[in-house]
């Protein structure tokens, strides 16, 4: 199993966010998480990758417990990770955004430049444009291939369609689809477009007040009335 995620409370000063989260991915394919916002969706990618410390349970990758690692280890260890609102270096060129993602991951594997460049050419060609220039959806595509030049085997998404044009949207839908068939990628994603979810995800958790309370698969992840309701504001 990539990640296997058991028991798993985390949170804030306030008190723990999520009660007992566990899921996992056995291989290759999309995951979701889904849920009204201030349910515990980012707080749990979070916790996954290191960035708040689990209070109890666990987090194993392919086995390894990896639940007192730092941040940056889980990154070695083949995490790669893109944050609601992205991270970028907005005064940085893009070709040093994708930079310091082969430093994020502890340099690793040589930096897989033509991976990311095959997925979006635009990147190449404005290599030393400043990021904070780009559009909302091309900011998207540079964090996504700056959590790929590392080449890792799991890649987590918090909310990837936030503030992005219906057509980049479905770009990173192809994208996604593209990734799990063609490079075996494992995907956990933290999504509230409807639409995409249909698209790209094999089985979707309902985060609800930081519990897994449902599990979608099959027909009722493409059920979009169904996957409304659990996502409805």
């Amino acid at each position: 199993m990539i990640l296997d995620v058991s028991g798993l409370h985390s949170g804030y000063a306030t008190g723990d966010v999520l009660q007992g989260v566990s899921l996992g991915l056995e291989g290759p394919g999309v995951v979701g998480v889904i849920g009204r916002n201030g349910m515990g969706k980012s707080t749990l990618m979070r916790t996954i990758i290191g960035l708040l410390p689990a209070r109890q349970g666990t987090i194993r990758l392919r086995g390894e417990d990896v639940t007192r690692w730092r941040a940056e280890d889980r990154a070695r260890g083949g995490v790669g990770y893109v944050p609601q609102g992205r991270g970028m270096f907005p005064g940085m060129s893009v070709l040093d955004n994708l930079r310091t993602g082969r430093f994020i991951g502890g340099g690793r594997r040589a930096p897989q430049f033509d991976l990311v460049y095959g997925y979006f050419p635009f990147l190449r060609q404005r290599a030393k444009q400043l990021a904070g220039t780009l559009s909302g959806g091309q900011q998207e595509m540079l964090a996504i291939a700056r959590a790929l030049i590392g080449g890792p085997d799991l890649l987590l998404l918090d909310e990837p369609s936030d503030g992005v044009q219906p057509s980049i949207v479905d770009e990173i839908g192809d994208f996604l689809t593209d990734l799990v068939r063609a490079r075996g990628m494992a995907v956990l994603i933290v999504e509230q477009n409807v639409d995409l979810v249909r698209r790209v995800v094999d089985r979707a958790h309902v985060l609800e007040k930081g519990r897994i309370v449902a599990t979608l698969a099959g027909e009722a992840i493409r059920d979009g009335e169904l996957l409304a309701e659990h996502l409805a504001i």
